[in-house]
């Protein structure tokens, strides 16, 4: 009997200690796709507002990573009513999510996620916003706005996880949340200088360093097989689901890219490289919603789609005016929400297209509509009263010399050797 319990313990403790490495390695990546948040978007800005991004990506990192620490881990994963719980810090004891590894490990994974919303806010205020004005609101939105929309996904007393609502790594808690927030930010700060002539048309306001850029693709690419992967929480009896979940990841990325090389060079002539790295993202971000339900088919066509609909998206953008950088809204507000109602069209125990079935879809339509709507109204009210307060928006003069300079007193490249 006596050996019986001790190899029990042991196999309990043989399972703690794989899953928490796998996690942690998940984790790590997670929070490495931040360095490929800084090299996307400081490429695709001009040089002289480079520095800038890689700040506010820090700025994310620091004040996010504390603010959902003191506040919106607590939020998001407390003992919830449905739509909100109340504690702070890293809380003791069960979550009720059956986790296999510490709390503290799971709240820095949680932290990724988090940092994760908020840097795609960054990339759609680039090159005009105010740095403290910025820091404000990431505080905000990582402490509240993001968890509150956790809760309700991923907190096991979540109105949305007890409707059966599946987005299992976040194409609407993360994706939309933070795309749609970057529309409702790119809105009120305005375009930038140069942008639109008086009758509407848009200048083109081309990237320093599309080789950055690509670098920070590959890199979030990289780093997306933690993100899917690691939604796990485990690997121990999940290596099916995690096997699964990898090939599901890369192939709608894959296909995405594809959709996206066709799309430009059957309409321009030429293949945009620009948009081929936001025909991956998109295709990643629109098969984190389902990458644990659909098939390794589906995902190749969710990719496909979310490779062309990201196109579309980025010309329906710029033509009513709202002056997005790096293709934020695009990639991550469009495609998030496609990708979270894909769940419901294309999931192999319930999808519309699969079974037949239409409750799935319902529950994934008014989830992601929600949280959207829920994102865009509160950075929308957020961003007016700090332009009504603080002033959110660079001046003219600070604008055109170039946030580096203005702000930070140094610019990416010198002309000193």
């Amino acid at each position: 009997m006596n050996e019986t319990a001790t190899l029990a313990a042991q196999q309990v403790e043989l399972t703690h200690a794989i899953d928490t490495v796998w996690v942690a390695l998940c984790a790590a990546l997670i929070f490495q796709m931040e360095g490929g948040f800084a090299l996307l978007e400081a490429g695709f800005v001009r040089s002289k507002n480079a520095i800038s991004i890689i700040a506010k990506v820090m700025i994310d990192i620091m004040f996010g990573g504390v603010a959902f620490y003191l506040i919106g881990f607590g939020i998001a994963y407390g003992k919830s009513n449905g739509y909100w719980a109340f504690d702070t810090g890293i809380m003791e004891g069960d979550l009720g999510l059956g986790l296999t590894i510490s709390n503290s490990l799971f709240w820095f994974i949680q932290m990724g996620f988090a940092v994760a919303a908020i840097s795609i806010v960054s990339g759609g205020v680039a090159e005009r916003m105010k740095m403290w004005s910025y820091a404000i609101y990431v505080a905000i939105f990582s402490a509240v706005l993001y968890p509150l929309a956790a809760n309700w996904v991923w907190n096991p007393n979540g109105w949305l996880a007890l409707r059966g609502f599946n987005d299992f790594a976040g194409s609407a808690a993360i994706h939309a949340m933070g795309g749609f927030a970057a529309l409702a930010g790119a809105i009120v700060l305005g375009p930038r200088l140069g942008k639109y002539n008086e009758d509407g048309t848009a200048n083109a306001i081309p990237g320093h360093n599309l080789t950055l850029s690509a670098v920070g693709a590959f890199i979030l690419w990289f780093g997306w097989f933690g993100f899917n992967p690691g939604s796990t929480l485990g690997a121990v009896g999940k290596w099916d689901l995690i096997g699964s979940v990898a090939a599901n990841t890369f192939l709608a990325s894959a296909a995405g890219g594809i959709a996206t090389m066709l799309y430009t060079f059957i309409r321009y002539k030429k293949v945009d490289i620009t948009m081929v790295i936001n025909g991956v993202l998109a295709g990643l971000v629109a098969i984190t919603a389902g990458c644990n339900v659909v098939s390794p088919d589906s995902a190749l066509l969710i990719g496909f789609i979310a490779g062309t609909i990201v196109d579309i998206a980025v010309v329906v953008v710029d033509k009513m005016k709202v002056d997005d950088p790096v293709g934020a809204v695009a990639v991550h507000g469009v495609n998030g929400f496609f990708g979270t109602i894909a769940v419901g069209l294309f999931s192999q125990k319930n999808g519309l297209f699969i079974t037949g079935e239409s409750a799935q879809f319902i529950t994934q339509l008014i989830g992601v509509s929600v949280i959207s709507v829920f994102s865009f109204a509160t950075t929308y009210a957020i961003f007016m009263a700090l332009k009504k307060t603080m002033g959110i928006r660079l001046s003219h003069k600070a604008e055109s010399a170039g946030i580096d300079a203005v702000e930070f007193g140094v610019e990416a490249y010198t002309t000193f050797e």
